[in-house]
């Protein structure tokens, strides 16, 4: 069997490319394909953009000061995460000798090598660290969002159409940090997928086809999904 130079086997590198190209997939459908119209995060991006209309209609701001912290808090709870994360990532790196020997008796997990775990190790922590950048850049986004909420005029200022400006502006800043969060959190679950490799080859595509699955399901047959495209009648309940 073939084994490359970073301590990689055929299959090692077959599911690797798999494993890349269901993330690319994922992303692309999300914004290209049928994400990009009918998908849950499209759907409240719609959203998000009726909010800060509305705020921008609303005399007293507070409940939307207090959204916007929440958001803000929920985004640096994820940084300090994946910081966590890379840390514990970089440690197992001083531990390869005893990891090797854990890993070399599961069942499927084959013949490992330090070159091989060591290369497992470090993709681990740039998925981690994108995840990071992506969280910071959020919460950044964030940021600006409030801001523009504030600069927003009040509902009775004489100028409509610059309230109106301004209330869309802080829209789509709102939708570009709630789109860099959740690429970060989508490096989170592909990240629980990547975590199979571990297990061997074949454990690292199932992970990867059950965390794509789950993931795709959750946009466009969840019953959050069912929940934006409710239509309440007279006699329907909650």
């Amino acid at each position: 069997m073939f084994v490359s130079h970073f301590g990689l086997t055929t299959p090692d590198i077959l599911a690797f490319a798999f494993f890349v190209a269901a993330w690319a997939a994922y992303h692309f459908m999300l914004g290209h394909g049928p994400g990009a119209t009918n998908g849950l995060n499209q759907m409240m991006d719609g959203y998000r953009i009726r909010w800060m209309i509305e705020m921008s209609e609303r005399d007293s701001r507070i409940m939307d000061a207090s959204l916007m912290a929440s958001l803000q808090n929920g985004t640096a709870f994820f940084a300090s995460t994946s910081l966590l994360a890379i840390g514990a990532s970089a440690t197992l790196l001083r531990a390869t000798d005893d990891v090797l020997k854990i890993f070399g008796d599961l069942p499927f997990a084959g013949e490992a090598t330090r070159a091989g775990w060591e290369f497992k190790i470090i993709g681990l922590i740039l998925i981690f660290g994108y995840a990071f950048f992506k969280f910071a850049w959020a919460y950044r986004l964030f940021n600006y969002t409030a801001i523009l909420m504030g600069a927003t005029p009040a509902r009775l200022s004489p100028d409509a159409k610059e309230r109106r400006r301004v209330a869309l502006r802080a829209a789509r800043m709102n939708i570009a940090a709630g789109r860099h969060f959740t690429r970060g959190q989508r490096a989170f679950f592909f990240a629980l997928a990547y975590i199979g490799w571990f297990a061997g080859p074949y454990a690292f595509m199932a992970t990867t086809a059950a965390v794509l699955a789950v993931m795709s399901a959750r946009q466009f047959i969840s019953d959050a999904h069912d929940a934006v495209l409710y239509e309440p009648t007279e006699k329907s309940g909650p």
